[in-house]
């Protein structure tokens, strides 16, 4: 008799080990490609040079399009300088980083003002609005008089909740004081969101009411700040060879390629013989004996009848589920043995002694005599 072998945990190891540290490179080489590839990025939220999801690129493209100029500016100076031209419209997109003294600057401006999502210092850039809770960001219907929320329809807004300070709209998320508009998210004016529902309708509506708009985003970080750059203000991707992403690749290759010449499979399963051989006739006695010593007659008669019923009810064309009257009448039939002896044999009390023990299983061996002769 042979049983297969279970693998060790220290066996496991040496056959995975290879392939642990092919995915280990794998996942170095994407990280390197990552930091390496001047794509690689999530996107600038709201930023109308970004075609990426987060980007309003398509927006900007769509101003421009009805005539309206769209001047990109990342600091209140060059928003200052755009505003002597003439009467403009200042967007605050993503959120952005400037101080106090600046947004007040800001809020000085000339024209109307749309400021977006939950930008630092909202009380200065809208006074008179006033910003308590959130919404579910969803498509939401204008129910408001407002001229641009009729026009465009239904629209992907939430998020802040402006709970006073003028005409509401899409259930709180928008809302208009005087020349100052305030919308709980950006999402509506990205290029993922633009051309659902009505959104591309309100943006437009909300941004052509003059002939330029000076759409402010966050100005980048200096160097020495959260990202790593070099002389000049060079980031990493200016100051490395442009030969890196080949042998990067290469390097992946390679590697690949390694990893399949030497990686292991497993193998077939392994069988070994056991030291013992144990018959099945030592189990049956073992048994009988440990049921001898604990004068467990019961439990031997149980043991008895159940194997004679699992070996005759197929013989007797029965199913599982047969009854005992079904058995014993079968039985009887086939052997031709009284059904009262038959029925006592496998279904009555069980021996209260060890010699009716012997005489049971004789009768039930004689039984399934029977049933094999007949």
């Amino acid at each position: 008799m042979s049983v297969s072998t279970s693998p060790t945990t220290a066996g496991l190891w040496r056959r995975a080990r290879a392939g642990v540290l092919v995915g280990l490179l794998v996942v170095a080489t994407a990280v390197i490609g990552a930091l390496i590839s001047g794509d690689a990025g999530p996107g600038r939220y709201l930023d109308p040079d970004d075609t990426s999801l987060r980007g309003s690129k398509a927006l900007a493209q769509l101003l421009r399009a009805q005539g309206v100029r769209v001047d990109r500016v990342d600091s209140v100076t060059a928003a200052e300088t755009l505003a002597r031209e003439g009467d403009r419209l200042l967007l605050v997109g993503a959120p952005w980083n400037g101080g106090y003294a600046e947004a007040e600057r800001l809020a000085a401006l000339p024209g109307d003002r749309v400021v977006v999502g939950s930008q630092p210092y909202f009380d200065v850039l809208a006074p008179d609005i006033v910003a308590e809770g959130t919404l579910r960001l969803r498509s939401r219907e204008p129910g408001c008089d407002l001229p641009a929320a009729r026009a465009a329809g239904s629209a992907y807004l939430g998020a802040l909740l402006f709970e006073a300070g003028g005409t509401s709209c899409y259930d709180g998320s928008l809302m208009v004081s005087g020349t100052v508009t305030a919308v709980g998210s950006g999402d509506f004016m990205t290029n993922q969101r633009l051309a659902e529902d009505g959104n591309a309708a309100l943006a437009l509506h909300l941004l052509s009411t003059r002939k330029a708009v000076t759409w402010l985003v966050p100005a980048p970080v200096p160097p020495g700040g959260d990202s790593v750059a070099g002389p000049g203000g060079k980031s990493i991707q200016e100051l490395l060879p442009a030969s890196i992403p080949w042998a990067v690749a290469m390097a992946a290759v390679a590697v690949a390629l390694a990893a399949f010449w030497q990686g292991r499979r497993l193998g077939p399963v392994v069988a070994e013989r056991l030291p013992v051989v144990v018959r099945a006739a030592e189990t049956v006695e073992g048994r009988g004996r440990l049921y001898n010593a604990r004068r467990a007659r019961a439990q031997a008669a149980e043991a008895l009848r159940g194997g004679a019923l699992d070996r005759l009810v197929p013989r007797l064309g029965l199913g599982s589920g047969a009854g005992a009257n079904e058995v014993v009448a079968a039985l009887a039939v086939r052997t031709g043995q009284d059904p009262g002896w038959l029925g006592a044999a496998l279904y009555g009390p069980p021996p209260a002694a060890d010699a009716e023990l012997v005489a049971l299983a004789g009768y039930l061996d004689e039984i399934e005599r029977l049933v094999r002769e007949h």
